[in-house]
């Protein structure tokens, strides 16, 4: 794969601006790595250590002691609360509010979904309005465990009509297969795997028999006993009850490709994918993944995994543009969000 598609393109040209800077003049491009403006070191550190194998692009330039005080300052606070399923009320129609109220509702009255282009400064993406939250389920590789498969095969075994990835995956020197899922998976009412969590904060995305999100910290045996139908552990959370969670610093995870799910108040959910690490669109950090789900009106909204994990599939089909390397630029994991019939 070219360099191009392996390296995130803001680091890239904060390197073409380094290097530029040491042919003028070496104190300059010292003073942009070293100097009191903390913006490039941190953004710098909290995008290489994320992800898979540029760690070196912070570890050239800074000992481990500073790098684990940049991650440490850098992370999202979440609200500590869990989801209040009372704030969810399911509604057939609704006055438009804003241009995006009016992207999410505006629809043919039998549609299943819809895809809605999103960007910003930096970064494009679709945003999937899934009408009806019952038809919202986890999808996992036929071998969870043992191999992972791409969010394609996935959707492709459950015949979905719409697919993304969703939580994250045991990968030591990031190159496993994907087959182990970081925390608990719930599929059909039933615990279909237990590991241990990712440590990325959040704890379990899943809907309940009312076909309510709820984002709550609970174990596989309490995911269950509050009537959890599918879902996975991973986070950050990014909104619980309409609060956003506080973004300190750039929130320690950079900027890369993104995932997310979300539900508004009438029950629409929302599924997000950011391209990241092209020209076009570099990718975007939490503070926008959460801004993006705010502005089309979630109520909850969780991080699933990102960078070269992030995908979305329609009808079988890849729709987004991702970077992984593999087949279709798609990278085996162990669980995906899928919307059947």
């Amino acid at each position: 794969m070219k360099l191009k598609r392996k390296i995130n393109i803001r680091i890239k040209r904060f390197f073409i601006l380094f290097f530029s800077i040491i042919m003028i003049g070496i104190s300059g491009g010292t003073f942009l790595l070293y100097g009191p403006w903390s913006g490039f070191r941190n953004l710098l550190i909290t995008t290489a250590m994320t992800t898979k194998t540029h760690h070196y692009l912070a570890t050239w330039f800074y000992s481990d002691e500073e790098i684990a005080r940049v991650l440490a300052y850098n992370k999202v606070i979440e609200s500590g609360e869990d989801t209040d399923t009372t704030l969810i009320d399911f509604q057939e129609e609704q006055k438009y509010a804003s241009k995006y109220e009016e992207e999410i509702l505006k629809r043919d009255r039998d549609a299943l979904y819809k895809v809605i282009n999103v960007s910003g400064t930096g970064y494009k993406g679709y945003l999937v309005a899934i009408y009806d939250a019952s038809k919202v389920h986890i999808g996992t590789t036929s071998k969870l465990g043992t191999t992972g498969q791409s969010v394609k095969v996935i959707s492709r075994h459950y015949n979905a009509h719409v697919a993304i990835n969703a939580s994250g995956f045991y990968d030591p020197d990031w190159n496993s297969n994907g087959a182990i899922a970081h925390g608990t998976v719930i599929q059909n009412g039933k615990v279909v795997w237990d590991y241990e969590d990712a440590k990325v904060g959040g704890g379990m995305v899943g809907f309940d028999q009312n076909n309510v999100l709820v984002l709550g910290r609970m174990t596989a045996k309490q995911a269950i006993a509050r009537g959890i139908r599918d879902g996975v552990e991973f986070g950050p959370f990014l909104i619980v009850n309409g609060k956003p969670s506080f973004v300190q610093g750039d929130g320690g995870w950079g900027i890369a490709p993104r995932t997310a799910i979300g539900q508004r108040k009438d029950g629409i959910v929302l599924f997000l994918i950011i391209d990241g690490r092209r020209a076009a669109s570099i990718g975007c950090g939490m503070v926008e993944l959460t801004e993006i789900m705010q502005r089309y009106g979630a109520v909850n909204a969780a991080n699933m995994d990102g960078g070269s994990s992030s995908a979305l599939i329609l009808e079988g089909e890849v729709a987004s543009n991702p970077v992984a390397g593999g087949a279709e630029g798609l990278r085996n994991i162990p669980t995906a969000w899928i919307v059947t019939d």
